[in-house]
């Protein structure tokens, strides 16, 4: 599965869109009330990404256990320090509702926490590098 993101950003204007395996959709994040930049910082993005992908495969693990999940709640915080700074603390939780036992959606919740690739990538700690950069002048 090929993932990217792209963010097209001027003043008053902010674009995203984000695509898999082709596939290109938006999401709506309005430009900073100064014009420039994104509303949304990277580390509320990051964190909604460990959200999302936490609650997407509480779905695909419980249809693999044949378990009817009905709602998930995904809360995710950490801290930031100065710029430069990796997160610490990061910590999430979650609410898993569901046809089961207790002990059932508790097992794929835990389970689930395992396999997400997301929360994987940053425990693997994953390299990242600037692959080229362009610049355009201005006269």
């Amino acid at each position: 599965m090929k993932i990217s993101a792209r963010v097209e950003n001027s003043h008053s204007h902010h674009h995203v869109t984000l695509a898999t395996n082709d596939q290109p959709h938006t999401l709506d994040i309005p430009p900073k009330a100064t014009g420039y930049g994104s509303s949304a910082n990277g580390g509320e993005l990051l964190f909604l990404a460990l959200a999302t992908c936490y609650g997407n495969d509480i779905y695909r693990e419980a249809a693999a256990r044949g378990i009817e999940v009905t709602a998930v709640e995904v809360e995710v915080s950490g801290d930031f320090g100065a710029p430069g700074e990796p997160a610490r603390h990061i910590t999430y939780r979650a609410k898993v509702t569901g046809r089961g036992s207790a002990a059932e959606l508790e097992a794929l919740a835990r389970h689930t926490d395992s396999v997400a690739e997301i929360q994987n990538t940053l425990r693997a700690g994953a390299a990242v590098r600037l692959d080229a950069v362009q610049v355009a002048t201005i006269e």
